[in-house]
């Protein structure tokens, strides 16, 4: 039981001052006055707002939030956002007349005192949003009376008693955003009164109890966010007067039953974020008071139907994140009211039916990773409401509409990825709201137009790869609000203007593969935002500006294949941030400087085809986080390879030919399992190729053009000679076209490997021979590299709570991917691969290879970190994504409440 003490203190000072009241008065206020102040006593009021609670009055009913019965007995209590604290008090139940109870909004802690189910009349009580914590009150099931119980917004645990069911007036039960598991109890099919049950966020288990079907007053039944499992109930279509179905974000599986028609006073189907299957059902066209559908991110399939737009109250439609075919219906151009209309990310095809301009209300519209063919409908420029706009990944043809925001509160588009021709219409920012404009990937022309270079609204621009031309222009430096430019790959021309240090939110700036020429403005150092600087394949010249070094947060680095000068800034090492760094291809000579070895967080150094000069510095063996490429290849370099370059467990690629370095080659590089591409060549090395897996499986020509330099075989010594050609002097091609086509034919076989890998996992029989513990050798059991000392296959296991289900956060072929808190509090993903059941013998080549899974690199997958063989299982652990998927940035924030 629990137990309720009312501070001693507080109890004799109020005694005390009611006596002395009496006393100077003559009169205080009544016996239910005397209770409130009771129950006051055992709250906190650092806002004063119970101040009018004052006992000299003679009754409380003219006291803020009490409310009395004719003859002056209080009859309800609403404390509603109070700031109040503390703990709740039984003696309130002294109040024989009290009927509600409202203590919500506020920061009370502590029990639901056992007390509460002495208050026999009481007919409302809500605490939601405090901070009680408590197993579900099972004694206030005792109520009789009550008809409003709502403890949402706290920490309420435990499971739903049975008991539940004997609360027969009960007609709304409020409970969401709580700690409560275990199943649904049946018994609530008892309650014949209760038209609302939100039960949502909480972690409710099993299936949906077909007894609910007996709540024949029910309303609203809201059970999102759980994690109910098992089939849609037919039998709920019994529900005659159900307004709200909300059941996203669980478990839920199957068909969605084509006896969801018979609910004929629906107005809202939240069924996304499930796993349900097979069609849409037909049936929905029945449902003429729907105003909400949702059914996204589920794995339905087959076409959207007809009767769809029979649902003529609709005014949000969300079909988008499923395997839906066919073409889109023209009748959906017949629900006038439509405001939002998102069937992104399906497998839809044809064109757009024109009868969806006439879709006057619509304010969103998401067409976006589809296989639409066609032109963009004329009509859709004339929508005055329009707001968002996006049609993205699909194979459309022909111009944008000329007057597409001329008429309308434009302010996101997004039609890039395409085959639209044309110009950039003039009037999208007619109304000054744009924010997003991203038309890339098209093969638009001319050039950017005044409305859009002025449109002081913009957030980001992306208007990469197309045809576009002129300069960059002098009017970007007035967007002040510009996150992200992106006029890559185009035909734009001139100089980067000082303007360009004005745009103060700027993070990121993608200028690549363009005509540019001239210096990077020493002004680029205003930025103190920047993220992502890419000016590479441009025509710039001169020295690469200190003032870049200012930009402390830059993460991305690309300058390469310019006409720079001069030499590195040795300032380069502030940026600690970076994680792409490439300057190869210029005209750089000096040093490389020594403070690269600060770049803690370098997954890529591109500084090839420059005029480098010196040692390679002893610290790039430092930057144990290298990954992608280390590559300083085509210079002046000299003297001898740094034995720490050993150091770069997770390096894949190393090219330190065509410079004079001399020497021979540290074995400790032969001893890097994730290494891939290890090219030496055309230099003055001599001694003997280390004699290693790694180095074995390598060609030949990775180590031509050394002098003196000796492959070992088990049969033969090999040495090799100036003789052999070097790849630039008869080959034809250029120092670009080898690393180009090595890079290609490398990623290729790394993809092919990676296929052939997760086919072989799935496919594989099993092994029924284990290896004998005795004979194991301890590295065979546990061979990993991760990029931190002391990172060990226990602590993979603690944070993911010994690979639990509860922190699984993807599935596929290959296996299973977890969310891994570490003992510092860092997120990691975990990619379990799937395992046979056979023994514990270590592939080798396979741990050697495994690490090419994360050569394929682009800018939305994320970083390998490393990688584990412990007995029987293979991990790859990958950078934690918390925003989580491309599927979720799609969808806006969550439009409805009801859960």
């Amino acid at each position: 039981m629990k137990s309720f003490e009312l501070d001693q203190k507080h109890l004799l000072a109020f005694m005390v001052l009611s006596i002395f009241s009496n006393f100077v008065f003559g009169h205080s206020v009544n016996d239910e006055g005397v209770v409130l102040l009771e129950f006051k006593l055992s709250l906190a009021d650092p806002s004063r707002n119970l101040d009018s609670w004052n006992q000299s009055d003679l009754t409380p009913c003219n006291w803020i939030g009490i409310g009395c019965t004719n003859d002056h007995m209080v009859s309800s209590i609403n404390l509603h956002g109070f700031n109040l604290s503390g703990s709740l008090s039984p003696t309130i139940c002294k109040l024989s007349y009290l009927t509600i109870l409202n203590m919500s909004q506020n920061f009370i802690s502590g029990l639901i005192p056992n007390g509460l189910a002495s208050c026999k009349h009481l007919e409302v009580l809500d605490l939601c949003t405090n901070r009680l914590h408590d197993v579900f009150p099972s004694q206030i099931t005792t109520l009789s009376s009550l008809k409003v119980l709502s403890l949402c917004e706290n920490y309420i645990s435990g499971e739903i008693p049975d008991v539940i069911g004997n609360m027969g007036s009960l007609e709304e039960l409020v409970i969401y955003s709580n700690n409560l598991t275990g199943m649904i109890p049946k018994s609530i099919g008892r309650l014949k009164k209760l038209k609302i049950i939100r039960a949502g966020v909480n972690s409710l288990s099993g299936p949906i109890p077909s007894e609910i079907s007996e709540c024949e007053s029910m309303e609203v039944f809201g059970l999102a966010q759980n994690k109910l499992e098992g089939s849609f109930p037919r039998e709920l279509q019994k529900l005659k007067n159900l307004t709200s179905l909300v059941l996203w974000q669980n478990l839920l599986s199957g068909d969605i039953p084509p006896e969801i028609g018979n609910f004929s006073r629906l107005e809202l189907l939240a069924l996304h974020a499930n796993s349900f299957s097979g069609n849409i059902p037909k049936e929905i066209g029945k449902l003429a008071q729907l105003k909400r559908l949702y059914l996204y991110t589920n794995q339905l399939n087959g076409s959207i139907p007809d009767e769809l737009g029979n649902c003529l109250e609709l005014v949000e439609m969300d079909l988008s994140e499923n395997r839906l075919t066919g073409v889109i219906p023209k009748k959906l151009g017949q629900i006038t009211n439509l405001r939002l209309l998102h069937l992104f990310e399906n497998l839809l095809v044809g064109g757009i039916p024109n009868e969806l301009s006439n879709l006057k209300e619509l304010r969103k519209l998401d067409l976006s990773i589809n296989n639409l063919t066609g032109e963009i409908p004329l009509g859709f420029q004339n929508i005055p409401f329009l707001e968002s706009f996006q049609l993205f990944d699909n194979h459309l043809e022909g111009s944008i509409p000329p007057l597409i925001g001329a008429s309308s509160n434009l302010s996101v588009l997004d039609i890039s990825m395409n085959n639209l021709v044309g110009i950039i219409p003039p009037h999208l920012c007619k109304s000054q709201k744009l924010m997003f404009l991203s038309l890339g990937s098209n093969k638009l022309s001319g050039n950017i137009p005044h409305g859009v270079k002025s449109c002081k609204s913009l957030i980001q621009l992306m208007l990469g790869d197309n045809l576009l031309t002129g300069s960059l222009p002098l009017e970007f430096s007035n967007l002040y609000n510009l996150s992200a430019l992106e006029l890559h790959q185009n035909h734009f021309t001139g100089p980067l203007t000082p303007e360009i240090g004005q745009l103060k939110n700027l993070k990121r700036l993608h200028l690549s593969d363009n005509y540019f020429f001239g210096h990077i403005p020493p002004e680029i150092g205003n930025l103190a935002q920047l993220v992502t600087f890419n000016v590479s394949s441009n025509r710039l010249s001169g020295d690469i500006p200190n003032e870049l070094m200012n930009c402390l947060n830059i993460q991305r680095l690309d300058l390469s294949r310019n006409w720079f000068t001069g030499q590195v800034p040795f300032r380069i090492g502030n940026l600690v941030n970076l994680e792409l760094l490439k300057l190869s291809d210029n005209r750089m000579n000096g040093r490389i400087p020594t403070s690269l070895g600060k770049l803690a967080r370098l997954t890529e150094l591109q500084m090839g085809g420059n005029f480098f000069s010196g040692n390679v510095p002893f610290e790039l063996g430092q930057l144990s986080t290298l990954q992608i490429s280390l590559n300083i290849s085509h210079n002046k370099l000299s003297g001898s390879i740094p034995q720490n370059l050993g150091s770069l467990l997770m390096l894949e690629s190393l090219y330190l030919n065509n410079n004079q370095l001399v020497g021979e080659i540290p074995a400790s590089i032969g001893q890097l399992v994730s290494l891939l591409v290890c090219n030496l060549s055309n230099n003055n090395l001599y001694g003997a190729v280390p004699d290693t897996p790694i180095f074995k499986r390598m060609d030949s020509s990775n180590f031509a053009g050394n002098k003196g330099l000796c492959i070992l075989s088990s049969n033969q010594n090999h040495c090799l000679s100036s003789s052999i050609p070097r790849p630039n002097q008869h080959s034809g091609f250029s120092k670009d076209k080898v690393v180009s086509i090595v890079s290609g034919t490398v990623g290729f076989f790394s993809f092919i490997f990676a296929m052939g890998v997760c086919w072989a996992i799935k496919n594989r029989k099993p092994v029924c021979v284990p290896l004998p513990e005795e004979h194991a050798k301890p590295d065979v059991l546990d061979s990993y590299y991760f990029p931190k000392a002391g990172f060990k296959y226990q602590d993979l296991v603690e944070a993911t709570h010994n690979f639990s289900d509860d922190v699984v956060i993807g599935k596929g072929a290959c296996g299973v991917v977890y969310k891994a808190v570490m003992a510092d509090g860092q997120f990691v993903a975990v990619k379990k691969l799937k395992s046979g059941d056979g023994g514990a013998i270590v592939d080798r080549s396979f741990l050697a290879e495994i690490s090419t899974l994360g050569k394929i690199r682009h800018k939305n997958i994320v970083k390998l970190y490393g990688f584990c063989y412990h007995q029987e299982s293979n991990l790859l652990l990958y950078e934690y994504m918390e925003n989580g998927s491309l599927g979720e940035l799609l969808h806006d924030p969550k439009l409805f409440t009801e859960i």
